[in-house]
Parts: C-alpha cells; structure tokens; sequence
C-alpha cells in the first residue's frame, strides 16, 4: 500500500488517530447532551403553543438538512439518517419524560 515507511510509522499514525478518535467520541457524547438538555424548553414551549412532542415538519427540515450534508460530506445518507433518527428518538423520550414529571 505504500502509506507508510515502516511499521513505527504506522504504529505512531493508528495510535494518534485512535486517539483522536477517543477525542471526538467524548466531543459527540457532551453535543449530545447538550441537545438532550434543550429538551425542557422545547417542551415547555410546545405545550405553551398547544403542539404536539412529534413535529413531522420539523423532523422533516432535519433529515433535508443532514441529507445535504451528508452528500456534501460524502457521508453515507442512510446511516446518518438513522442517527439523526435516534437523536430525534432521544430528544421526544425526554420530553415525553419531563412531561410526566
């Protein structure tokens, strides 16, 4: 393959990018949060606007969004669809949650 000069080179540039890696999964794990924690305004504003938890619109704009930038970011559509999908999923439960509350 060429990539690399020897096997410490290799070694080094698998052992950086595992790290940076480590890096990102904790960035996206606190965003996550994070947009978790939006979910009592939102909430709150919904139920003040007489609105319900699923807002198809909405989910709607997100997925034409991330479809955008997946193919902007050559990232596959469809896994990013199910992320999003998920995040979504989380963000209506803690809603449903703080309702209940």
């Amino acid at each position: 393959m060429g990539l690399f000069e020897n096997e410490e080179e290799a070694q080094d540039i698998l052992e950086k990018s595992r790290k940076r890696i480590d890096e990102i999964d904790n960035d996206l794990v606190n965003l996550i949060s994070e947009r978790t924690s939006l979910a009592r305004s939102i909430v709150l504003a919904k139920v003040f606007l007489g609105m319900e938890i699923y807002d198809k619109s909405r989910e709607e704009q997100v997925h034409a969004k991330v479809n955008k930038l997946a193919e902007d970011l050559n990232i596959d559509k469809s896994i990013l669809s199910d992320i999003m999908d998920m995040l979504t999923t989380l963000s209506k439960n803690r809603q449903r949650e703080i309702l209940e509350e």
